[in-house]
């Protein structure tokens, strides 16, 4: 007994000492770090030079939220290509009272997808550059419809002799697969509430049915006139003329032997055909060159990132901002996808911080699983009954499932392209029966019950399974309206009016009581702030926690150091940091889930 007394005493003793050299090691580790990246900040500190240019060039996809990454991808520098809006509008933010930035450029080759939403709220921004009385220039080698539209913010376009202008207005255009499916021998069980609710409409038809149709054209119609209006107004345009130029583009470029660039320059589009070098000497004479021989110029990520600093998040704002993007499924994800758990945990810790007094939930999804829309719905009610505020600002989507978790909100915003509304339950379960009696495979067996056994792909959907799928289906669908009659102060025959699963744009979900506000991000946390009694105060992003390593990597990287390293010495560092990659996060496979089959998705809202 006593050697075994003995034993304990010294394995205890052990392994103190174990944890508190661990500890020790740890925190000589950090403080090593933390030395160097100081040092390093501090040698490669960027200044925006005096007179100079802010280059704004986002590449990739726009977008509200990061999309995870495990960490070799991180190290490794194979990631997504994507930019933070809230990055371009704070780096606007800066130049606009910085003396030293006299014009933004907004280079745009690189642009993959901002669309009308996003580009609305940067353009707020823009414009209060404009009205510091700087200018603002646009540049690219071909501007299609998506980046000619942030274009059009600037006071002066250019482009590329061999680019040109592409314009052809909005649509919706699917693929359908009944007769796949038929060839296949596959039977598709398809369940819907909603005239409107097309999102099976692929599996089940040739075509587009008469009512996607009609609910599709009035929200395209509604996008397309706010772009052409914009454009229009910006750039001094008749609408005859802009109409024609997109229409009849054949006969427009046939009068110019083909010359894209001059027939966007005939027709008002753009101020000048410039080539790179052209582009760089006009930017020269207006703001010198610095000592390499280029135009005094910093661009956005290094501005934005050393106008910040290294920050370290111990932010005590009272206004909590929440970004929720991505398809909203079952379980914990990574950004990038709403994880029902995930984000209601997010939720659970604002509502538990007493520093916290009110929070803006910005949401960007065409929804996806009931039941993990309702678990976060759940939370969200919760934090109300708390006692706090909750604001939602609603991006490029905020529909089905994305506007379920919406509509108890306080107040909601949304941008005048914001798509949201389709408020309808569909659900679809196949079975392959048919397909594999071709195949001389056939299913039989014995259960206990009549039901027993018999919700299975390979054998036919039993009745008794059928209307009680489609009884749920219908309990979901009176739940959503009862849930936004509840949130909008509306009875439930209203909200039906409005429902059946039909998309609205913003203005028009304005209009009918879908939301409260047009207006930007900003504007909703301003509205928190004041709902919560503490205006003008700021806001703090609240997202998952990461392991340490990947804290450290995006210190590093996302904090713009790395980004200004002479390009041998991020190789070197990179070499230096591999040890730390155990990649703990696995990207997930966008599917929907739920437990019982039952999707509130909006298939169709992809934003233009």
């Amino acid at each position: 007994m006593s050697e075994q007394r003995t034993r304990g005493f010294w394995g205890r003793l052990g392994a103190f000492l174990d944890a508190t050299r661990r500890w020790t090691l740890n925190i000589l580790f950090l403080l090593v770090i933390g030395s160097f990246c100081f040092t390093l900040y501090t040698l490669f500190r960027v200044e925006a030079p005096e007179g100079g240019v802010l280059v704004l060039a986002p590449e990739g996809t726009v977008v509200d939220q990061y999309t995870a990454v495990d960490t070799v991808s991180h190290i490794s520098g194979n990631l997504p290509s994507e930019t933070l809006l809230s990055d371009m509008i704070e780096a606007v933010d800066y130049a606009r009272q910085d003396s030293n930035i006299e014009i933004l450029l907004l280079k745009l080759d690189r642009l993959s997808h901002i669309g009308l939403s996003n580009t609305l709220e940067l353009a707020d921004a823009i414009a209060a550059f404009r009205a510091a009385g700087k200018t603002v220039v646009a540049s690219s080698n071909y501007y299609d419809q998506d980046q000619y539209f942030l274009a059009s913010q600037a006071d002066e376009i250019y482009v590329h002799n061999m680019g040109g202008v592409s314009l052809e207005g909005f649509a919706v255009v699917r693929n359908y697969f009944r007769q796949a499916i038929e060839k296949l021998k596959i039977r598709f069980h398809v369940f819907k509430v909603g005239s409107y609710k097309s999102a099976v409409e692929p599996l089940i038809r040739d075509n587009m049915s008469a009512e996607a149709q009609e609910a599709n054209r009035q929200w395209l119609e509604e996008l397309w006139a706010l772009y052409k209006d914009t454009v229009i107004e910006r750039r001094k345009i008749t609408e005859a003329r802009f109409d024609y130029f997109v229409n009849h583009i054949d006969k427009v470029l046939a009068k110019r032997d083909g010359d894209s660039a001059q027939a966007a320059l005939d027709f008002g589009l753009v101020d000048g055909i410039v080539s790179r070098p052209a582009l760089s000497d006009r930017m020269a004479e207006r703001v010198g060159r610095d000592a390499d021989g280029y135009f005094r110029q910093v661009h956005f990520w290094d501005y934005l990132h050393f106008k910040r600093g290294i920050k370290l998040p111990t932010s005590d704002a009272p206004v909590a901002l929440i970004v929720a993007s991505g398809p909203i499924v079952d379980g914990d994800h990574p950004p990038g996808t709403i994880g029902g758990d995930s984000l209601a945990w997010l939720v659970r810790q604002a509502r538990m911080d007493d520093t916290i007094k009110a929070v803006v939930l910005r949401i960007n999804s065409g929804g996806g699983s009931v039941m993990a829309s309702e678990i976060i719905r759940g939370e969200l009610e919760a934090l109300q009954q708390a006692g706090k505020p909750l604001v939602v600002s609603m991006g490029s989507t905020a529909a089905s499932g994305g506007y379920w978790i919406s509509a108890g909100a306080d107040e909601i915003w949304a941008t005048p392209a914001t798509l949201t509304g389709s408020i309808g339950i569909f659900g679809a379960f196949p079975t392959f029966e048919n397909a594999l009696e071709a195949l001389g495979v056939t299913t039989d067996g014995v259960g206990t019950t009549d039901v027993a056994g018999k919700l299975r792909a390979d054998r036919p959907l039993d009745p008794v399974h059928e209307r009680s799928i489609q009884e749920g289906l219908h309990y979901g669908y009176q739940r959503f309206l009862n849930i936004v009659a509840e949130g909008r102060g509306k009875l439930p025959e209203q909200v039906s009016a409005i429902a059946e699963g039909r998309v609205w744009s913003g203005v028009d979900a304005k209009q009918i009581g879908l939301v409260d506000h047009l207006g930007t991000l900003q504007q909703a946390i301003d509205s928190a702030a004041k709902l919560a009694g503490q205006e003008g105060a700021e806001s703090r992003l609240l997202r998952l926690p990461l392991s340490p390593e990947q804290e450290l990597l995006r210190l590093l990287f996302g904090s713009g150091l790395v980004q200004a390293l002479p390009s041998s010495w991020v190789g070197q560092l990179q070499s230096w940091l591999t040890p730390l990659a155990s990649a703990e996060w696995v990207s997930d496979l966008l599917q929907l889930r739920d437990p019982r089959g039952m999707f509130a998705f909006c298939l169709i809202c992809a934003a233009p």
